[in-house]
């Protein structure tokens, strides 16, 4: 069988100390296998990236930005073949795995803009022939854990950036869908990156420690879980390492009731549903002001949903594909049945999907749940499946009260024709990224990713200004050259 191994100093190795099963999600059946890193195999990536660091560091910015170029190019080139990787190990269709590589292009493209990003500051005279300056500096070797729900998008978040800004790089990519990520990776080293640049390890938990506890690494970037983004973080801290760990997410639309309802539906059939809502910008709760407002949009919703095709990545007609494991499958059928169980009412069910020709895949249908509240388990935590639940709400103060008391602040939006109403919103919301009758308020390329209370870890988001200021570090010169003849005495006063 297959086995997925390692791109360590430029060179693929298996190092297959263990292995781990990856799954068709469509078929339910194994594929191939990935290999797992040992402490060692980890050992020996960092080693090569500190190596390639000193010559790197001192590329100059342009030629950084020209090996983005070529990456860039070439993962154009290669569309077809990463979204079908996507497609076998995450069960992504088609057209969702192509907008997540496109996202991730655009964030190519950014990094592209390297020698502009990292101009520094200068002042001349700040002082008698005293001239002052910054310069932005890498930080060494940097690391970046990725999760499986976007194998292309999310790394690619991360290393452009931080080998643009003059750092090495070690990925530690899901294994639970790693083909892509490493091919990916590959066509960055055909870009003309220099070896050892840029590493891939797959593996787990021992992995990871690794990385959070070398020496060598100077800084760790993750996406996942909330508990797990939390001990990451807790964890980098604590051994002197700059980290950004983003989290879990509960993403609210206020739906008022002067909303274009059809609009709404529209927006929110596509939000909640599409990659099978494991997307931490999925909209997984519809905060409905008003019966009037709640009875349309279930009604609606209900009508809309009658068309979602739920199915296999290889028929590109389908709307959105299965869920990544059988145990995640469960996980999801048990919110569902939560919810019921608590006295929500599911409107349309989505636990029992029949997928010609699929029967052993690991697919949950659309599922829509009316009468949710607070209390209820699956309104707490993050579901992250293909399933929307709606919460009925008097006023507007209300929504976004349930909204700013809620532990994630990722993502939101509002459904409104009323101006004043959606600047209120905006203003006063507490999540880190909004939308106003837009559902998905995933920002471009060149701002930055990131939600606020636990949704994210750490001062910095990810991606776009903020990526360039999380992997340098700001160096201030102050320099003086005395003209001939001219000495001053000595000063014991502070200077000024």
């Amino acid at each position: 069988m297959n086995i997925v191994g390692h791109l360590i100093n430029g060179e693929m190795c298996n190092n297959a100390e263990r292995t781990q099963d990856i799954f068709n999600p469509s078929t339910g059946e194994v594929s191939k296998q990935v290999a797992l890193a040992s402490t060692a195999t980890v050992e020996e990536a960092i080693a090569a990236a500190k190596a390639a660091f000193p010559a790197w560091r001192n590329t100059p910015p342009a030629k950084r930005a020209q090996v983005m170029f070529r990456f860039k190019m070439l993962l154009e080139q290669n569309v077809d073949k990463i979204c079908a990787l996507i497609g076998e190990e995450h069960g992504k269709i088609s057209h969702d795995a192509a907008g997540e590589l496109q996202r991730g292009i655009e964030n190519v493209e950014y990094a592209c803009g390297a020698p502009e990003l990292l101009k520094g500051e200068h002042s001349k005279n700040v002082g008698p022939n005293i001239d002052s300056w910054s310069e932005f500096q890498p930080l060494g070797v940097v690391a970046g854990i990725t999760p499986f729900n976007f194998p292309a998008m999310v790394p690619l978040w991360m290393y452009p950036m931080a080998i643009v800004c003059g750092n090495c790089f070690v990925l530690k990519p899901s294994e639970r869908d790693p083909s892509s990520t490493l091919f990916i990776a590959q066509l960055l080293q055909e870009a003309g990156l220099p070896n050892g640049v840029m590493n891939v390890v797959n593996g787990d938990k021992e992995a990871v420690d690794c990385l959070l506890g070398h020496d060598d690494v100077k800084a760790v970037s993750f996406v996942g879980s909330t508990s797990i983004a939390e001990y990451i973080y807790s964890t980098a801290n604590a051994n002197g390492k700059r980290c950004q760990a983003l989290g879990g997410a509960k993403n609210h639309a206020i739906v008022m009731p002067d909303a274009d309802m059809d609009n709404a539906v529209n927006q929110l059939v596509g939000a909640a549903f599409g990659s099978s809502g494991e997307r931490c910008m999925a909209l997984s709760v519809a905060v409905a002001v008003g019966d009037n407002a709640a009875d349309a949009l279930v009604s609606k919703m209900t009508k809309a949903m009658e068309n979602l095709k739920v199915g296999a990545y290889c028929d590109s007609g389908n709307d959105f594909g299965p869920v990544i494991t059988s145990q995640h499958q469960q996980k999801v059928v048990g919110y569902i049945n939560s919810a019921e169980e608590q006295g929500a009412k599911v409107v349309v069910d989505g636990r029992n999907p029949q997928v010609e020709g699929f029967a052993n895949g690991f697919f949950v249908g659309g599922t829509l749940i009316d009468n949710v509240t607070p209390e209820m388990v699956s309104y707490k935590e993050e579901i992250f499946g293909p399933v929307l639940q709606v919460v009925r709400v008097d006023t507007m103060e209300q929504a976004m009260q349930l909204i700013n008391d809620h532990e994630y602040g990722n993502g939101t939006c509002i459904f409104t024709r009323d101006g004043e109403a959606a600047r209120y919103f905006s203003d006063n919301i507490q999540v880190g990224m909004v939308g106003i009758n837009v559902p998905l308020p995933v920002p471009v390329s060149y701002h930055s990713f990131g939600g606020w209370k636990r949704s994210l870890f750490g001062d910095l988001h990810a991606y776009g200004p903020d990526a360039v200021r999380f992997y340098t570090k700001r160096k201030t010169i102050t320099q003086r050259w005395p003209s001939a003849g001219v000495r001053e005495g000595a000063q014991f006063a502070f200077p000024a």
